[in-house]
């Protein structure tokens, strides 16, 4: 298992389902189910720039300052669902 989400690089041990699902009902060991379900994407359309926003957007919600936030989804763009 991956230890983030190679979408939007949450730690996978935060997520409350375990993971996202593939299309056999089993946990997803790559992506979040916030990101990903029943082997499809959530949001297919979704643009870096989007993700990142939600990112920092969560983590603000959570109490991190927005530059923490910044530095903690800048390295969005190298994970796995971007690479393509």
């Amino acid at each position: 298992m991956s230890a983030a989400c190679q979408s939007c690089a949450m730690p996978l041990k935060q997520d409350p389902q375990g993971g996202g699902t593939e299309t056999d009902g089993s946990l997803s060991q790559t992506y979040c189910s916030y990101c990903y379900a029943d082997g499809a994407f959530l949001a297919p359309d979704i643009t870096i720039a989007e993700m990142q926003a939600i990112g920092i957007n969560a983590l603000k919600a959570q109490g991190f300052p927005r530059p923490i936030g910044w530095l903690m989804t800048r390295g969005i763009p190298k994970l796995e669902r971007w690479q393509n």
